[in-house]
């Protein structure tokens, strides 16, 4: 696994450098993609159109998001994976990250967000969210900042968070009343 991992990640990665606009893009996804989604999902609250619903699958995504991200710091506690550009495999083209490589915090944040989408019924919503999710996770590839593994695993941190928090916060029950009766 770990030959293929870095294979596919020395591939992918092997294609910056050769594209000023592809750079950019992938740079720049890295770098604010996430803040970004996060504001997008933020905006969302003011929607006039199926409030209580919408409100709810926001609360499931910010929820998701800060689940997946504490299972992330978890595994971090056990697993010290080197990042791939420390360990010859990558050539980095963004900002070096001071923390481990696995699992990717970016990837997991922007699948938790998607997955609470899709999970929750707005498919279209969900299927945006998926896209930018996936171009997120090739962007961290592509700078050089994660392994391919790192990308798999934020991802199923994301789907793991987004599945318990569909299963523990349950639409119109007394707290999600309360949550999304705000403003």
């Amino acid at each position: 696994m770990n030959e293929f991992d870095t294979a596919i990640t020395a591939a992918i990665n092997a294609l910056a450098g050769h594209s000023a606009a592809g750079d950019f893009l992938m740079i720049w996804t890295s770098a604010i993609g996430i803040h970004l989604l996060v504001l997008s999902v933020a905006a969302q609250w003011w929607r006039r159109a199926e409030r209580p619903r919408i409100r709810h699958v926001l609360v499931a995504a910010g929820l998701s998001f800060a689940l997946g991200i504490a299972i992330n710091l978890l595994i971090l506690a056990f697993l010290d994976r080197v990042r791939p550009y420390d360990a010859g495999v990558t050539t980095l083209i963004a900002a070096r990250s001071n923390d481990f490589s696995f699992p990717s915090d970016h990837t997991t944040a922007a699948f938790a967000i998607a997955f609470a989408f899709l999970l929750n019924g707005l498919r279209r919503s969900g299927l945006a969210y998926l896209a930018a999710a996936i171009l997120m996770g090739l962007s961290r590839i592509y700078v050089g900042s994660h392994y391919a593994g790192d990308v798999a695993g934020g991802t199923l941190t994301a789907l793991l968070a987004a599945l318990l928090v569909r299963q523990a916060y349950r639409r119109d029950s007394r707290l999600d009343r309360f949550i999304t009766g705000i403003l």
